[in-house]
């Protein structure tokens, strides 16, 4: 039996994006950052390197042994490098890694998306002109974006 939420074979439209390969890609994300405290981290180091006590004051509930924890798995999955500052007694400084950084992207709009949930702002603006910004695909081979139809008919690689 299914529910009537279920979006079987059946109910999926031929033409419309692989949710199989989306799914899998949200689930390895996810594994590596879909926690409570990992993606604040990850949001804190955006601005620079920190050490622990900057970390821990900066995200001000979470426990000492959880703020270890998610570092080491940020380090793991190598979003985040720790450089020594002190050898006695050893005390690290965090910083993300390139592809650490990539989620600065992601990040923001989740950020914005949370905002509009919550009846604030539209999220980022124009520097120049104050017009919020749109999330667009765009194709750096063909220079332009994909809208409309192509992006109904969006494919995973």
């Amino acid at each position: 039996m299914t529910s009537r939420h279920d979006n079987g074979p059946a109910e999926r439209r031929a033409d419309g994006p692989d949710s199989t390969a989306m799914t899998n890609g949200l689930v390895r994300a996810l594994t590596s950052v879909g926690d409570r405290w990992t993606l604040q981290l990850v949001a804190e180091l955006l601005t620079g390197p920190r050490r622990f006590g900057e970390l821990a004051e900066a995200l001000d509930s979470i426990a000492p042994n959880v703020l270890t924890a998610r570092l080491r798995q940020l380090e793991r999955d190598g979003l985040v490098v720790a450089t020594p500052y002190s050898r006695r007694p050893l005390r690290l400084s965090y910083a993300l890694t390139d592809a650490g950084r990539e989620l600065e992207g992601p990040l923001s709009l989740l950020a914005a998306w949370g905002e509009r949930q919550a009846g604030g702002t539209d999220g980022p603006v124009h520097s120049l002109c104050g017009t919020p910004l749109e999330t667009r695909l765009y194709c750096p081979t063909c220079e332009r974006p994909a809208d409309g139809i192509e992006a109904e008919s969006l494919h995973w690689a």
